[in-house]
């Protein structure tokens, strides 16, 4: 599923908006190719024995299932790493829908203050926009999560269980995931190869700096982040550094 990019001043067609990557162990990262990298979500599917996880769901302008078959016909565990607007877009869309509780409320009712559409989800995001774009319009549909996951809390999918990190700092009810057994981590916003984002209106620099030590004590052997490319245990220490130094 490769973008056409021939085009990039046409607005894009639905088919075209998503883009699949495999990477190692039955993870594959789904991603919005079109959509500038500070904003550009990393949605995270793995595949289980009995079921699916899917950590993040992206803007939601386009049906995320109608348009990646990867996600039809199995379980899927749908699991956010946080409430803002540009992780939830088509979590609706799912049946199993796991958050932490601090973010409950944004999930019921997200609006776009809550999950910072107000301030980012408009033209500028996007390398081109997909048809039928109104920044004016965008809205998020409320996504109620169908259970609660708390810190130390397993996401088990039958061969595989991730453990439940919360790491609040970027936004309250923040949480990664982590494999002890492949040593990955899919740390949603805490942590990523890019500007750490602790200035929204209900971050917290503190807690910021403590989920990033924690963070930086896992016994990591590659972190998928929630925005750009996935890296490994050595940047993983240069970031944290950087941050907390």
């Amino acid at each position: 599923m490769t973008p056409n990019r021939s085009s990039p001043s046409a607005n894009i067609r639905a088919e075209d908006w998503y883009e699949v990557v495999p990477f190692a162990d039955d993870v594959f990262l789904i991603h919005e190719p079109w959509i500038h990298p500070f904003f550009r979500c990393n949605m995270w599917f793995v595949r289980g024995a009995e079921r699916d996880l899917l950590v993040d769901t992206g803007l939601g302008h386009f049906g995320l299932r109608a348009h990646v078959p990867l996600l039809r016909g199995r379980p899927i565990v749908c699991v956010s790493s946080h409430a803002h607007f540009d992780h939830i877009g088509s979590t609706h869309e799912f049946d199993i829908h796991l958050a932490h509780p601090a973010e409950a409320e944004i999930f019921v009712d997200p609006r776009p203050e809550w999950t910072l559409a107000a301030g980012y989800a408009n033209e500028d995001m996007f390398i081109a926009p997909p048809e039928g774009w109104e920044s004016a319009a965008y809205r998020v549909k409320p996504c109620p999560a169908t259970g609660f996951v708390e810190d130390g809390d397993v996401v088990d999918i039958g061969d595989r269980r991730f453990e439940v990190i919360h790491t609040p700092g970027h936004s309250p009810g923040g949480i990664a995931l982590f494999e002890r057994a492949t040593g990955t981590l899919i740390a949603g916003d805490i942590v990523y190869d890019g500007d750490l984002i602790d200035d929204t209106f209900h971050s917290d620099r503190a807690a910021y700096r403590a989920s990033l030590a924690r963070v930086a004590d896992l016994p990591v052997r590659i972190v998928h982040g929630g925005h750009f490319a996935s890296f490994g245990p050595t940047r993983l220490q240069q970031v944290v550094a950087a941050y907390t130094g």
